[in-house]
């Protein structure tokens, strides 16, 4: 069944929400202009919610409805259903149906046991690595040494949705004071950061700034920048010293907010929020978003029209989140040619694998071979939720002559009932959908008979036959 026509079930959350509220179930029926026994029934998820209610539950209560399509709920199934594939936890046959219970009525929980497996696995992975290393310098590892704070920030910001209105708002405020327009921008910044701050924006030579590409001096009071930088990225780092200097009252009480348990975790999301205050000052949000509606979402139109790079405006996309005018609920992900993924994240139900790369049916993985081509791609997960999904290289520029610059792959994507509003989808028939089923990553991924599985899924017993070879040597049992 397709995504958009599938029934919304969502007892728990409804429940949550009214408690939180302080209501009783008659209170809250009252005031939605419903029975009792109706409401009692949504909230033991025997009674799908109807258009109705959904539309008196926005308009009472100021509630977006987003929140009770289960995208949380979605992805802490994926997420338990990952670790629960661990052979650690062989032979506890666990119903999915359970796993499914827990995860819409305590996510909050299964994200406490996600974080405790993220903190086991990891220190399963590095510890013989740790062992050896800290045996060569003398020392004993500590438990600072076995810690993750890439994954706080990206909780966090999956928290937040990856949005953050205090930021949004200063940084609107201060594109309309500066009159930030393309081809004036970078000079107007850079003149605010000379009479404002006293900080002075020097272009240097290669040479000077050897691997490189930005490095603020304060005590000179200077900005250097390596010529190598590309305009869009000067114009970027510019904007983003500016939220350091003008905004980081914002940015600590955002960093406060986040109660992070590793103190690494803490300028990695500093560097985060100056980012993306850079990208909102740059991008503005009511008119980047206006104009993406209006250009059906063309990336490279975007990128030109606001002077930034490809990279930037598939950023920005993923965080128009504004409560009453918010934008296409996009997942983004960049990966290198060896399927390293080093930037993931997901506004609505798409999961990333937390543990591992991702599908090689995607044809993010087939942009290598024609740098700069736009490659469309309708994909469907084993739920069989249908994405449409956009995916191109780029450059990372600050590469040397006899250096090769550093190419990475960027996809961004959505559900496929918004598909139609992306430039994109032109020429792709969206009624009769021909998807290419895939999966986060083959060890979790139970399709049969994938000619490109490179590994054998860890939640099913492998098939082994002397006398026979199938399409891929991982062959393995249903159940």
């Amino acid at each position: 069944m397709p995504s958009s026509q599938k029934k919304i079930f969502a007892g728990p959350k409804i429940r949550r929400l009214r408690r939180e509220l302080g209501l009783s179930q008659l209170r809250m029926a009252s005031e939605l202009d419903f029975s009792s026994s109706y409401l009692n029934l949504v909230e033991r998820n025997q009674r799908p919610v109807s258009a109705q209610f959904l539309l008196r539950l926005a308009e009472v209560y100021d509630l977006d409805l987003r929140t009770l399509a289960g995208d949380d709920d979605a992805r802490a199934f994926a997420d338990m259903n990952e670790i629960l594939s661990d052979p650690l936890f062989k032979g506890l046959n666990i119903p999915k149906a359970e796993i499914q219970e827990s995860a819409t009525s305590s996510p909050a929980l299964m994200d406490a046991i996600s974080t405790m497996y993220r903190a086991f696995n990891e220190q399963r992975k590095i510890n013989s690595e740790l062992s050896a290393r800290f045996t060569e310098h003398g020392r004993e590892p500590t438990s600072a040494d076995n810690s993750f704070p890439v994954d706080e920030v990206r909780d966090f910001l999956h928290t937040q949705k990856n949005y953050f209105p205090e930021l949004d708002e200063v940084a609107e405020e201060l594109n309309e004071e500066l009159q930030l327009v393309d081809g004036g921008s970078y000079s107007i910044l850079v003149s605010r950061l000379q009479d404002k701050h006293n900080i002075k924006t020097r272009i240097m030579n290669a040479d000077v700034l050897p691997e490189t590409l930005r490095y603020f001096d304060p005590h000179r009071h200077q900005l250097l920048m390596s010529e190598l930088m590309a305009r869009s990225g000067r114009k970027f780092q510019v904007a983003y010293q500016l939220g350091l200097l003008e905004f980081s009252e914002i940015i600590d009480g955002l960093i406060q907010k986040a109660d992070f348990r590793n103190e690494e975790a803490k300028p990695l999301l500093r560097i985060t929020l100056a980012n993306y205050f850079a990208a909102a000052l740059l991008m503005p949000y009511q008119s980047f978003k206006s104009d993406a509606d209006l250009l059906n979402h063309d990336v490279e139109h975007l990128s030109q029209r606001y002077g930034v790079s490809f990279e930037q405006v598939c950023h920005r996309l993923t965080t128009l989140q504004r409560p009453g005018n918010r934008g296409i609920p996009f997942f983004f992900i960049r990966v290198d040619n060896a399927g390293n993924v080093s930037k993931r994240f997901s506004v609505g139900s798409f999961h990333f694998s937390q543990f591992g790369g991702t599908c090689p049916l995607w044809n993010v993985h087939d942009t290598f071979s024609t740098p700069g081509k736009i490659f469309t791609q309708i994909i469907q997960m084993p739920d069989e939720t249908t994405y449409f999904s956009v995916a191109r290289t780029v450059k990372r520029s600050g590469a040397p002559h006899n250096q090769p610059n550093q190419q990475l792959a960027l996809a961004l994507g959505c559900e496929i009932s918004h598909a139609k509003k992306l430039t994109y989808s032109k020429g792709h028939d969206l009624t009769n959908l021909d998807a290419t089923p895939i999966g986060p990553n083959c060890r979790l991924c139970e399709r049969r008979n994938c000619v490109q599985r490179a590994h054998p899924p860890i939640s099913r017993n492998m098939v082994l036959d002397v006398r026979s070879r199938g399409v891929t040597p991982y062959r393995f049992a249903k159940d």
